[in-house]
């Protein structure tokens, strides 16, 4: 991933006008170009505070079909930030819906899964699921540990989910 200030400013510029068309435009151009650092937190800040669902369901594609694993860094710190729940649920499944291996990153999934709502608890388990094959055995019960050091209420529809996680990590 690049650093380009030039970039990030004239991307910036197209998102304050909230014109669609432009909009649409400049992440088409995204997906041509070598990503550069905070392209994708504009594109999530903006998709975090429009209601216009053409420019969101734009951002959710521009997110889904990220290839280049430079991004993960970039993808991870978005998530861990405080956005609206529906958000932080479109960044999680993009990450397995980009096919990307996020096995580096199990650790900082499994804490997003113990302190998300239901919805991106559920994205999470889905991405570990994808990544946890490209990972150790000793990562896996790393994660493992997490879980069962935060139990959760039994009444909590997570805790089904808790449990399913840690038969995936199992095996």
């Amino acid at each position: 991933m690049i650093k380009s200030e030039k970039k990030l400013k004239e991307l910036s510029a197209i998102l304050d006008k909230r014109n669609q068309a432009n909009i649409s435009h400049a992440i088409t151009a995204l997906r041509d170009e070598e990503p550069y650092e905070g392209a994708i937190g504009l594109l999530i800040a903006f998709y975090n505070s429009t209601d216009n669902a053409s420019i969101r369901k734009t951002i959710e594609k521009f997110m889904n079909d990220l290839k280049d694993q430079s991004v993960r860094p970039e993808v991870i710190a978005e998530i861990k930030k405080p956005w609206k729940a529906s958000t932080r649920c479109m960044i999680i499944s993009s990450c397995w819906q980009s096919g990307m291996d996020y096995s580096d990153y199990l650790n900082d999934l499994a804490m997003i899964f113990l302190e998300g709502d239901y919805p991106t608890a559920l994205e999470c388990l889905t991405v570990i699921e994808e990544s946890a094959h490209n990972s150790r055995r000793s990562k896996k019960e790393e994660i493992i540990r997490i879980i069962e050091s935060n139990p959760l209420d039994s009444s909590d529809a997570k805790a089904a989910l808790a449990l399913e996680l840690i038969s995936i990590l199992e095996k």
